[in-house]
């Protein structure tokens, strides 16, 4: 069984407030904050104020995933004790090995996001430090993409590294997840499945997070 992070980045941001609370309440283990800057993507999500006016909120835990250039300018403002993981792009960070133990100092996980053009090979000086990978399985910078299919031999390969020398991070995948192929990702290796269109969108989200979960 894996564990699900619905992306806000789907939800009617109208009553944003009431959107967290429904899908933590209906089995949510995270909350998926996609920040995007226009630059290192071509999208303007939200900030940390948005992000920060959930805090009063019983959520789940934040899954912050930095979409944005140079990420180390902004790590420290997405930090609430709310704040389970933040997770910055391999291509964004000229300095990664530092921007990881910043995020680490500041007291959330540490998280890399590879996009689909990126080789798993851009990440081995870093496997024994990093908390979490995220595999995009989209090109970021739009909800409601199509899943990208070799995203699962990144998975794959990440998944049998992490065995063969016992490190401990978290595999996450982001884009085009659903309930028809997330057995699949489960499969591949993957702990952490991150969903916004096929959860906020769902008749039933409680039922479409568990298929997706594997419950």
């Amino acid at each position: 069984m894996a564990q699900i992070a619905p992306s806000i980045l789907s939800s009617d941001f109208s009553k944003l407030g009431e959107e967290v609370l429904d899908i933590t309440a209906k089995g949510a283990d995270l909350v998926h904050v996609d920040v995007m800057d226009g630059m290192f993507v071509p999208n303007i999500s939200y900030g940390a104020p948005v992000m920060k006016s959930l805090n009063r909120l019983e959520t789940a835990p934040y899954d912050v995933h930095l979409m944005v250039d140079r990420p180390e300018r902004y790590v420290a403002d997405f930090m609430t004790d709310k704040t389970a993981y933040i997770t910055v792009h391999q291509e964004a960070c000229i300095h990664l090995d530092r921007t990881i133990h910043q995020i680490k100092e500041l007291g959330a996980k540490a998280g890399v996001a590879l996009n689909p053009g990126t080789p798993v090979v851009m990440l081995e000086d870093v496997l024994e430090i990093v908390d979490l990978i995220l595999i995009m399985s989209v090109n970021p910078g739009f909800g409601g993409q199509k899943f990208i299919p070799r995203a699962l031999d990144k998975i794959r390969r990440l998944d049998q590294m992490r065995r063969e020398n016992g490190f401990h991070y978290l595999i996450e995948v982001d884009g085009g997840v659903n309930a028809q192929n997330a057995a699949a990702l489960r499969e591949a290796g993957t702990d952490i499945l991150v969903a916004g269109s096929a959860v906020f969108k769902a008749e039933d989200r409680a039922e479409v997070m568990r298929l997706i979960k594997g419950e």
